[in-house]
């Protein structure tokens, strides 16, 4: 069976960090061109935060997460990792991660196929 599966998400005050975990089972990351980060809050659409792909591990981020996140894997856990740094309460939303085929470095939502359930991460005092 096919899964992604996040973790690490939680309550954290502004300027704080965490590290959400993008845990696949059932196939190789490295069958996929490239694994995004992406998050939506209440009331908005999705939006892509950050993608790495699978043959360089080229990166690429949204300007509003350059700088404070930083994506990475590790190839013998089968996991790709978002380290999230000076949080902000507008980092406030569902973190989700994807997989893509598509063989351009995008972090637009509809390159990518299957998604996890996402893990929730609130930023506030």
């Amino acid at each position: 069976q096919v899964r992604l599966v996040e973790s690490g998400g939680g309550l954290v005050q502004p300027g704080g960090s965490l590290r959400l975990s993008c845990a696949a089972s059932g196939f190789n990351l490295d069958d996929y061109y490239q694994i995004g980060w992406f998050r939506q809050a209440p009331g908005k659409e999705r939006e892509g935060v950050s993608c790495i792909s699978s043959d360089d591990g080229s990166t690429y981020y949204a300007e509003s997460v350059k700088g404070r996140f930083t994506i990475s894997r590790d190839n013998a856990e089968n996991t790709v990792y978002l380290q999230m740094n000076s949080l902000k309460p507008e980092d406030t939303a569902v973190y989700y991660c994807a997989t893509s085929r598509v063989g351009i470095q995008t972090i637009h939502p509809g390159a990518y196929e299957y998604w996890g359930q996402g893990t929730q991460v609130t930023v506030s005092s």
